[in-house]
This record gives C-alpha cells, structure tokens and sequence, in this order.
C-alpha cells in the first residue's frame, strides 16, 4: 500500500468490542495503546456493539477503565441504531412499544418518539431488544401490536449470551418466540445488518471509516453490507483457517494479526498465472487444495492463501475450506 500505514488511508476506525478491545475483564495486548495513537493521525474512533442491555454511558466508562480513550458519543449500539432506524421510517411522536428495558426506551426518547409499555396504548411500531426481565407478558403484548401489522424492529438477533453460568438465551431467541407467534419477521437494526454501522460513520462524520472484528458473521458481514472496508483481527473468534474458509459475504478486505498491525504498510498481493504472491509467500489453487509456499506462522502466507482460493471460489453461499499444502521455499 505505498508504504503508507494501513488505518492512514481510512478517516475512521469503527471497532467491536469482545475480541478486538478486551477479552474477558482485561484489554488485549497492545489493543489500547492502538486505540489511544488515532487521535494523533486524525483518525475518528467509533465503538459497535450488538448489546443493547448496557448504556453507551456504561459501556464507556468499562474503556475507560480498562484505558481505551472512549467518550460516550463513542458506542453505538444496536439500541441506538434501532432508534434512528426507527425514526427514518415513523413521524415524530409516532408510539412504539417497547420490549425490552429502560435502556432502550430512553434511546426511543431520544429520537423523538414515544415509549409505551402495552397494545392499548396503540402502538404504531414495536422495538425489540434484550432484557433479562423480559417475560411472557412482554412477549405477548409484542405479539398482539406485530400480529396487528405495526412495523417490528429488533435491536439484534445474537440467539445466545454469555453469562458467568454458561451460555443463556440471547434477543434472537426472543425475537424468534414472536415470530414464531405471529410468522412475522422484524427489521435487525444491529451486527450483520447494515444500520449499526451506518450509525456509528453518521456520529463520526465518517466518508472512510475501516471496520475491524473477530467475527465473520457479525462485524465483518456487517461492515460488508454497509458498504465499508473491514478488516479481521485475530485476538478472538476466527482463526486463520476459518477465514480463509469464509462465505463470500463474510470475507475482509484485510486480515491482521491484532490492532497494532494497523500502524504497519499492508502488503500488497500480486498474481500471475494463477499464482498470488504476498511479501516472500505465494500462493496457488489446485482443484480442492492450496498449495502455500511460506511460513504457516507468517500472516502474508495466509494474505496470499486467501486471495488464491477466494479467486478461484468467487461466489460461495456457505463456508468452504480447502485443503493446505505447505511447502518449503
């Protein structure tokens, strides 16, 4: 890339959060410092996630204690997006039910819309988002104003989340519940969906913004369906192997060993003769197999590995993985 770093050519980073900043309760190594030098190049910084249970406020202040420079115009989340998606298709004051918590009905406030809690109160719309206490009743009273034919929005549809006891029943198991009531299907404000991401540029005043994730189904499809450049880091969910599997809607544009390597010239990939050639590796497709000549600890032999089997599989629905043939220089 002209020897340039790779964020210098992008106006903005929009960033995920689990994976990317912090793993657990502790900041991934060399993450924060990489989020603390943007201000100093001129680069905007955005926060995406898909919780809509937690404030920007609270999601925030966890940064910044964990160091990362995060004001709380930063996060936007899936609750946020919601609103504006909301608000681009109702009049103001229009009433929307809400499912879901405090937290949420504030962000419908704040779009000039009007929280209401049941069917009586004639609702024009419903907004879904997770709340762990949400009930039957709540469901029900989604039911009856989706079944009616109002305009149905979910913050996001992640079906599980981690709790400190296990893995528990996420939005989309509960948006999946009315659905499965009514045979309606809501509008996903959050990851993969394109609004989250639209939201966070429109706050940032974005033209270029560089979205970076762990995961493919998510941050990666989501930054794709809104039209962004995306980069995958590999300090959490995917791995080497899975992206270079990836579905065609699912593939970054980059792929990076942490956030640090955002401060590094991206190597360009070159191809000749069906052979694709990244730093000192190279890469080519062999029916089912690529064939790597590289070190499988060098990321360029990935870099390479990816461009030759995207290549030659440019339209692939469901994950693919080939067979890897390592061979010596």
């Amino acid at each position: 890339m002209d020897g340039k770093d790779l964020i210098s050519t992008f106006d903005a980073l929009l960033a995920d959060l689990d994976g990317v900043v912090y793993a657990g309760p502790h900041a991934i190594p060399g993450a924060v410092e990489s989020l603390r030098r943007l201000a100093g190049i001129g680069v905007g910084l955005g926060y995406v996630t898909n919780n809509a249970s937690r404030t920007p406020a609270q999601v925030a202040q966890h940064l910044r204690d964990l160091g990362a420079p995060a004001e709380d115009h930063q996060v936007v989340g899936s609750s946020q997006a919601a609103g504006e998606l909301l608000a681009s298709l109702l009049p103001r004051g229009a009433r929307v039910l809400i499912t879901g918590g405090d937290a949420l009905a504030r962000e419908i406030e704040l779009v000039g819309l009007v929280p209401v809690r049941s069917e009586a109160e004639d609702p024009v719309a419903v907004v879904q988002g997770f709340h762990p206490d949400v009930g039957w009743k709540d469901l029900a009273e989604a039911s009856y104003v989706v079944a009616g034919g109002a305009l149905w929005v979910a913050t996001n549809t992640d079906m599980s989340i981690p709790q400190a006891r296990g893995i528990a029943p996420g939005n989309g198991t509960l948006v999946a519940a009315v659905t499965a009531a009514t045979g309606q299907k809501p509008l996903v404000a959050g990851k993969p969906e394109a609004p989250l991401f639209h939201a966070a540029a429109k706050r940032l005043a974005a033209d270029r913004p560089l979205v970076v994730g762990d995961r493919l189904d998510t941050d990666i499809l989501g930054g794709n369906n809104a039209g962004f450049a995306t980069v995958a880091v590999l300090t959490g969910v995917d791995t080497r192997e899975s992206i270079l599997a990836a579905r065609t809607l699912e593939r970054p544009r980059y792929l990076i060993n942490d956030l640090t390597d955002l401060y590094r010239p991206y190597p360009a990939v070159e191809h000749d003769a069906g052979r694709y050639r990244c730093g000192a590796a190279s890469a080519v497709v062999d029916g089912q197999a690529v064939r790597v000549s590289g070190d499988p600890e060098d990321l360029d032999a990935w870099r390479a590995a990816c461009s030759a089997w995207w290549a030659a599989n440019p339209e692939t629905a469901t994950a693919l993985a080939p067979v890897i043939e390592w061979q010596d220089h």
